[in-house]
Parts: C-alpha cells; sequence; structure tokens
C-alpha cells in the first residue's frame, strides 16, 4: 500500500500533483463542509479524506492550505465554525458567543488622541467609558 513516503520519493524523482494552494485549500473547505458536528483531529481527517490529492501535496502546501481553510470556514460559516485566539479552527456549538475585536481605524486614532490629551493610557480611556457605561445600563 502507498504511505506518504511513497510519495514524497515520487516527489523528489519529479512527479508531483500540480494542484495550486488554492485549489487545495478550496478542496479541504469542500471535505470540510461535508464532516460531521464534532468531528476532531480536522486537519488530519481532511487530509486523509483528500486521497491522492492530499498524499502527493507538499507538507508546506497542506500547511498554507490549512490555514487559508481555517480563515475562510470562520468567515463564511460563523455560524458553524470559530477561530479561537490560537487560531484553533474549532466547531460552533453556540456555547461560544463571537465577540466583535474589530476597532475601526477612526476610532482608534480618537482613543489614542483621547489618551493623549487626558495624559494617560488608551486601557485606561476604555475602562473608564465601561464604568461609566454600567452605571448607565444598570
Amino acid at each position: 500500500m502507498f504511505n506518504r513516503k511513497v510519495f514524497s520519493d515520487m516527489r523528489r524523482a519529479g512527479m508531483d500533483v500540480g494542484v495550486s494552494k488554492a485549489k487545495l485549500s478550496e478542496a479541504m473547505l469542500d471535505v470540510l463542509l461535508q464532516l460531521p458536528m464534532g468531528s476532531s483531529n480536522l486537519k488530519q481527517t481532511i487530509v486523509a479524506r483528500l486521497g491522492l490529492i492530499g498524499q502527493m501535496a507538499t507538507t508546506r502546501d497542506l500547511n498554507e492550505a490549512w490555514t487559508q481553510t481555517k480563515k475562510k470556514a470562520a468567515k463564511l460559516y460563523p455560524d458553524k465554525f470559530i477561530l479561537d485566539g490560537r487560531n484553533n479552527l474549532k466547531w460552533n456549538d453556540g456555547t461560544v458567543q463571537v465577540i466583535d475585536k474589530y476597532i475601526s481605524p477612526a476610532n482608534y486614532k480618537k482613543l489614542n488622541e483621547l489618551a493623549v490629551k487626558k495624559e494617560c493610557s488608551v486601557n485606561a480611556i476604555i475602562a473608564e467609558l465601561l464604568k461609566a457605561y454600567s452605571k448607565d445600563v444598570g
């Protein structure tokens, strides 16, 4: 039976699948969407289900395609997948709330200007804003 060593020897001999990282990422996303909810070891499962393409692709190409696939899956299917703080792809089972981490450049600039004017850190300003907001709301 063929294994990764046999395919790596074939690649060294000049044989290649000729699949781009984008196509590999697209194939990985297709396989990912077919997996049952809660599957573990997503990357290994997907590479195994890719068949010959997964076996013949180089590890570098697989890693780069997996990084692209994780980002696409979390962006296109937020109801199914979440990227955690360490860029690990996880199933969204409803227990984790997605928090908006994006601050627009204009608001970021305004926060920095206000921090300079008040002679404190941006973190201190945000803490004061949250305290004032919680008093008004609650």
